[in-house]
C-alpha cells in the first residue's frame, strides 16, 4: 500500500495550513528567535527546541494523517520553513529534512517497513538520517563505495558514508548502496540507527546552520532483512526524495532573507547618515526593494516547484510510478539554483548595510550570511544544479544520459 504526502480526501488541507503557519510563526518567534548564539555553538541534538516543536503538535507536518500526522503539502511547508528558517536556519533544517526519506519510504517501502517508522516519528517527533554522501564519490553518487550483499534472507551492508543530517539522533537510515555482485544494482535500506555495526564516526563542525547536526558514519557487517530494501533503484528513489529537500532547502534563503530584512530596517530606523536616518536614504531604498523583490521571486519559485511534486502525488499510486519514470524535477533543480544566488545577493546587500559591524561576530547578519551559504552547497552545489538542468533538461531527449 502506497500513500501520498498530502491529506487525504475529503480534509479541509487549506484551513489547516494556516492554522498551522500561524502556529509554526508563533512556535519561531517565542523558541528560536533571539538565540543566535545558542543555535551557533553546535548544540545538542534533538535540541529542547525540537521536543517542543513535538510537543505543539508541529514536528514532521508534512506525514499523512492516514500515520497520524498533519498532511500539509509540500507547497504549504514551503511557507512553513521560511518560518522556521527566520528563526534559525540550522534548526529548520534539521526539522524538515526527514522529508527526504519519509517520500522514499511512502512511495518505494511496503506498507510493513513504512507505517510503523512514519508513526513512530508522529508519535515520538522522530527523525531520519539519509546516509548517501562519501568522501570519494562526492556529488557522483553512482560512485558509492558502499556496498550490500545477501545473506539468506538479510542484506548486509559494509561503507563509509560522509556527510549525513540527523543521523546522530535518527530512529532509522536510509543508505544508498550498490550490489557488491552487480555493479549496476543499486539499493535503499533502512537500517535501525542502533543495528550492531552501525557506528557514528564524529559529528562535522559546520561553518553554518550549526543548530542542526551533520555526521560521518560507518557500517561494518550490518546485517538488516531484506524486505528493508526499498522497491526499485536506489539512485532513483535519492532522485525523488531529493526533489522534496532541496526545495525546501531552497525555501530557508527565504526566512533567512526576510530576517535580514527586517534586521536591516531595524538598524536604518537608527543609523543616521548625513543627519538623516538610513531608512530614508534613497541608495538604502532601492537596496532593500531589490531584496524585497527577490524574496518575492524566491517563494513564487519554491512553491511552483512544490506545487509540481504535489500534483505527482495525487496520482492513484502516490505517484510512484510517474516520479520514477521523472527522477529529478526540473523546477526543483532551478529553486535550489536560483534561491542559492538569489539569497546570497540578499545576504551580501544585507552585510554591506551594517558596514564593519556586518563582518563581526557581534550581530546576528554575520550568522545569517553563514547560514545562507549552505543552500548553494547543500545536497548538490550551484555547479552540480547547473548540470543536471543541461543534461536533462537542455540536451536534446534523444542525447540524454
Amino acid at each position: 500500500m502506497t500513500t501520498t504526502l498530502n491529506a487525504p480526501a475529503g480534509t479541509s488541507q487549506g484551513s489547516t495550513a494556516t492554522e498551522v503557519l500561524n502556529r509554526v510563526r508563533t512556535f519561531a518567534r517565542a523558541e528560536l528567535l533571539g538565540k543566535e548564539e545558542y543555535f551557533d555553538s553546535l548544540p545538542d541534538q534533538p535540541t529542547a527546541e525540537a521536543a517542543r516543536l513535538h510537543a505543539a503538535g508541529l514536528a514532521n507536518w508534512w506525514i499523512p494523517a492516514a500515520y497520524g500526522g498533519l498532511g500539509l503539502s509540500l507547497a504549504d511547508s514551503v511557507d512553513i520553513v521560511s518560518e522556521l528558517a527566520y528563526g534559525d536556519a540550522g534548526f529548520a533544517f534539521g526539522a524538515f529534512l526527514p522529508v527526504l526519506g519519509t517520500a522514499m519510504l511512502q512511495l518505494y517501502g511496503t506498507d510493513e517497513l513504512a507505517r510503523p517508522v512514519l508513526e513512530r516519528m508522529i508519535a515520538g517527533g522522530g527523525r531520519l538520517g539519509i546516509l548517501g554522501s562519501e568522501e570519494e564519490a562526492g556529488s557522483e553518487l553512482g560512485r558509492t563505495a558502499t556496498t550490500f550483499r545477501r545473506d539468506g534472507d538479510n542484506l548486509v551492508l559494509n561503507g563509509e558514508k560522509y556527510f549525513s543530517t540527523n543521523s546522530g539522533s535518527a530512529d532509522l537510515l536510509l543508505v544508498l548502496a550498490r550490489s557488491a555482485d552487480d555493479e549496476a544494482d543499486y539499493a535503499m535500506v533502512a537500517v535501525p540507527r542502533e543495528a550492531p555495526g552501525v557506528e557514528i564516526v564524529k559529528r562535522w563542525d559546520m561553518i553554518g546552520v550549526r543548530g542542526s547536526g551533520t555526521y560521518q558514519a560507518r557500517l561494518r557487517d550490518v546485517a538488516v532483512p531484506a524486505a528493508h530494501r526499498l522497491r526499485g533503484n536506489g539512485l532513483r528513489h535519492l532522485e525523488i526524495g531529493l526533489n522534496a529537500s532541496r526545495i525546501l532547502i531552497a525555501a530557508t534563503a527565504i526566512g533567512v532573507s526576510r530576517r535580514i530584512r527586517d534586521l536591516s530596517m531595524e538598524y536604518a530606523g537608527q543609523k543616521r547618515i548625513k543627519g538623516a536616518r538610513l531608512q530614508d536614504n534613497a541608495v538604502f531604498a532601492a537596496k532593500l526593494g531589490q531584496i524585497e523583490t527577490l524574496v518575492e521571486v524566491m517563494r513564487s519559485q519554491c512553491r511552483a516547484a512544490a506545487a509540481e511534486f504535489d500534483r505527482y502525488l495525487e496520482a492513484p499510486d502516490g505517484g510512484a510510478a510517474a516520479l520514477y519514470r521523472v527522477g529529478s524535477l526540473r523546477s526543483a533543480l532551478a529553486a535550489k539554483l536560483f534561491c542559492g544566488q538569489a539569497g546570497w545577493q540578499v545576504a551580501t546587500l544585507g552585510s554591506e548595510m551594517f558596514g564593519g559591524l556586518g563582518y563581526t561576530h557581534e550581530h546576528p547578519i554575520g550568522k545569517l550570511v553563514r547560514d545562507m551559504r549552505y543552500v548553494s552547497v547543500v545536497e548538490g552545489g550551484e555547479d552540480v544544479m547547473r548540470e543536471l538542468l543541461y543534461t536533462r533538461f537542455v540536451v536534446p531527449a534523444g542525447k540524454r544520459r
